[in-house]
């Protein structure tokens, strides 16, 4: 899978899994904090 830019921004990959991940309205108001692709991906962060 390839991210592409979606209204001007970059995608990101993420922390965990690594897999590219592209902006959703969703993180809008955050798109910089953004660090994980998923709630679970998110979860996992804290069981290395």
């Amino acid at each position: 899978m390839i991210a592409k830019r979606k209204n001007g921004f970059e995608p990101k990959i993420c922390l965990t899994c690594g897999k590219p991940m592209e902006w959703r309205k969703k993180w809008e108001n955050n798109w910089e904090a953004v660090k994980y692709c998923s709630k679970k991906c998110s979860n996992k962060k804290n069981c290395h």
